[in-house]
């Protein structure tokens, strides 16, 4: 075949029906493959900018372990919130890298993910965790077979392990009183009759500043999220575009928010010069912010003193959704006020709400033709 142009190499048709791209990167011969020639000339192009950008470019002695640090740090970490690329790192380099690491890229096969996978399962994780282990390597490959490094990704061609459908257990009315008293003296409350009523995640709630909430008006504005990264409290984005909102509140949480102010005010008093003005609404007593395993302990054991049946901290986000929709609540409407991305994320988690939902539109039918 005729040379394409200057520095572009050229491409071929192998006998096994492959198109064969051949071109000099820093005076060396390289070679990727595809079912196309307008596929492998695309490669080889991306490949040879790749190159100029400082990417390796696919050879005999690149290793899973050599590919995945530099995704982790051309790809990754600029792409991706820090939580994610934290969360990333931690599937790279406490399994990913010690199972498949000194394995060539080029000669990585889907036997050796279901190896990994069988191999986690069985060290006792979860099959949500090998899931997301899976996930993090399925998207390095993704950017693999963009750059030209590898022709197809096996992250994709293996079985997946079966997990259970997450099922909500929905909070009664009665309960959502029994929660309320059981939190009513502790310092905290008002943040636990958030979450219950606003169905807040919990990031969302601990990273609420007293300017993202209107005592006037009864409303609150989700910006952000608190999360502790690598022992530092960082504000992050919010989830996902839906998850940044504005949402009503109900009259007892501001009532409830007015007596937490007030006793901050307070705290911030005692504390003096050791005080430290983060601006945050649900803080220490020194105003510092809150560790969310430490406010989940709190939860269990005003919960358990109690004799509620156990439950975690999250599931008031659940509940505040069950006993909307129960309560004939637009799914429309919990959707936009829980943050989700999709209507069908709302319906598919409660959808053992919607049977009485089901049977009360029935009934208003016979309301309607005097059955």
């Amino acid at each position: 075949m005729p040379r394409r142009g200057n520095h572009e190499g050229t491409v071929r048709l192998r006998a096994d029906g492959r198109w064969e791209g051949r071109f000099s990167v820093n005076g060396r011969q390289r070679s990727l493959y595809a079912k196309t020639r307008v596929e492998v000339t695309r490669k080889m192009r991306a490949a040879q900018r790749d190159a100029e950008q400082g990417i390796p470019l696919s050879d005999e002695r690149l290793t899973v372990e050599r590919y995945l640090l530099q995704w982790l740090e051309t790809a990754a970490r600029p792409s991706v919130r820090i939580s994610t690329y934290e969360s990333y790192s931690s599937h790279v380099y406490q399994h990913l890298i010690p199972a498949l690491g000194r394995i060539r890229l080029a000669k990585l096969e889907p036997q050796h993910v279901q190896a990994l996978m069988n191999a986690k399962l069985e060290t006792g994780l979860s099959a949500n965790t090998v899931l997301r282990i899976r996930a993090t390597l399925r998207r390095s490959l993704n950017q693999a077979m963009k750059w030209g490094l590898v022709s197809r990704n096996v992250a994709t061609l293996v079985t997946p392990p079966k997990i259970e459908k997450f099922k909500v257990e929905p909070i009664t009315p009665e309960e959502a009183a029994a929660i309320a008293a059981a939190v009513s003296q502790h310092r905290l409350s008002a943040l636990f009759t958030l979450m219950l009523s606003a169905g807040l995640r919990l990031g969302e709630a601990l990273g609420l500043g007293w300017q993202d909430v209107n005592l006037d008006t009864a409303s609150l504005t989700v910006r952000r999220s608190l999360q502790r990264i690598q022992g530092e409290f960082r504000f992050v984005e919010p989830k996902s575009d839906s998850s940044r909102r504005t949402i009503p509140i109900p009259a007892f949480v501001v009532s409830g928010l007015k007596l937490h102010r007030a006793a901050q005010a307070r705290e911030r008093l005692q504390a003096g010069d050791a005080w430290e003005d983060s601006g945050l609404i649900f803080c220490t007593e020194k105003g510092r912010p809150l560790d969310a395993s430490n406010v989940n302990h709190t939860f269990r054991r005003l919960s358990d003193a109690a004799g509620l049946r156990r439950m975690r901290l999250h599931d008031l986000r659940h509940g505040c959704a069950s006993l909307l929709l129960a309560k004939g609540v637009s799914p429309r409407v919990v959707m936009e006020t829980l943050g989700h991305s999709q209507i069908s994320l709302t319906m598919n988690t409660y959808a053992h709400v919607i049977p009485a939902l089901l049977r009360e539109a029935a009934d208003r039918m016979d309301e309607i033709f005097g059955s």
